[in-house]
């Protein structure tokens, strides 16, 4: 090891390769690290994710510390400066910084006024061409420099919901099949299965192993089934976002359950309803034009129409985007396509950072 004590300071907004590339490399030369993450209180990705993604990322010698700073940004200005290096000293710790890494031109001034030696790391971006202006102008465009947890916050998330045996997961698969074949980034492109529907079939093969002739019928829901329905499709939703292009296609989530509950148990639940989660978009499938197809687990066709009539009273109340797909197949597919992609042209919105005197 070549120093004792490295010190990061930045705002990691949002953290992506550049950064961990910059950690990485204190954390090879120092015996310890400490990286400060130090944002202004008014930015939009929250402080308390920003160092959980960070500290999944690196381990060892990292400690991460994360401290908002409100002060005015003036390079210029010793007054100011002091003002954020009492912020960076209090965050970092007692005893002496040996080495400030850095990869921006302010990292100089940085190490003096720690007494410490200035180690800068790709300062032209050669090495790892991305920076967080860049990646809030335009996150698709560096979407692989970005890790697990950032890609799951930004993705965008699109529900597929309808009755039984609507075309949701023709839907789902067909969305994700389409945005795969656009190659580059968005060859990711991830589906999520309804867990519902695999939490049916454990019970039934539940029932089954005593009395191998029971039906989907004799099927026990309670309340606990349909919360840990909820939460078990959020799961899998929020791991596929993680690695998924910038949008991931889920078929059915926790607004979902809450109708189900509805339909089996004859009334909503408050711990239901608090696990929803407003994705980007709704697509309801239409029942109408979809011949009914009974696999076995489902409840029959003459629940199809009271499920879309609910679905719409629901989606109509709540301040989410959402289309009815109807028509054809190719129909259906053509309006879900249309409507992810102006989704996706909404871009991102981030809350500037402080701006330079």
């Amino acid at each position: 090891m070549t120093w004792g004590h490295g010190l990061i300071v930045g705002k990691f907004y949002p953290p992506h390769a550049g950064h961990h590339a910059l950690i990485d490399a204190a954390a090879a030369a120092c015996e310890r690290v400490t990286v400060v993450v130090a944002p202004s209180s008014h930015e939009s990705v929250p402080l308390d994710l920003r160092l959980a993604w960070l500290r999944e990322t690196h381990t060892a010698n990292v400690r991460f510390v994360g401290v908002h700073d409100d002060h005015p940004v003036d390079y210029a200005d010793p007054a100011v400066w002091d003002l954020h290096v009492a912020v960076f000293r209090a965050a970092a710790g007692p005893g002496p910084v040996d080495a400030v890494f850095s990869s921006e031109a302010y990292g100089e001034e940085l190490a003096r006024r720690f007494s410490a030696e200035a180690v800068t790391v790709d300062l032209d971006r050669i090495k790892v061409p991305v920076s967080g202006t860049a990646v809030r102008a335009d996150p698709v465009a560096h979407w692989d420099l970005l890790g697990p947890g950032v890609r799951s916050w930004l993705c965008r998330r699109v529900i597929v919901v309808g009755a039984e045996s609507s075309g949701t997961t023709t839907m789902a698969r067909a969305l994700a099949r389409h945005y795969r074949t656009r190659g580059g980034v968005w060859a990711q492109t991830r589906w999520v299965p309804e867990f519902g529907r695999e939490l049916t079939v454990r019970k039934l093969d539940a029932l089954r192993r005593s009395r191998p002739e029971a039906t989907v019928d004799e099927v026990v829901w309670g309340r606990d089934d349909f919360m840990t329905v909820a939460d078990e499709q959020s799961a899998a939703e929020d791991w596929a976002a993680r690695e998924s292009s910038p949008l991931v296609i889920g078929d059915t989530d926790a607004l979902a359950t809450t109708i189900w509950e509805e339909r089996y148990l004859g009334s909503g639940s408050a711990a239901v309803r608090e696990r929803v989660r407003p994705p980007s978009l709704y697509l309801l499938t239409d029942h109408e034009q979809v011949p009914f197809v009974d696999d076995g687990l489902r409840d029959g066709e003459a629940v199809r129409a009271w499920m879309t009539g609910r679905f719409r009273e629901v989606l109509a109340a709540q301040g989410v985007p959402w289309r009815v797909l109807t028509g054809s197949y190719g129909d259906r597919l053509r309006a879900a396509v249309a409507a992810c992609d102006e989704v996706l042209a909404s871009g991102w919105s981030f809350a500037p950072p402080l701006s330079h005197s």
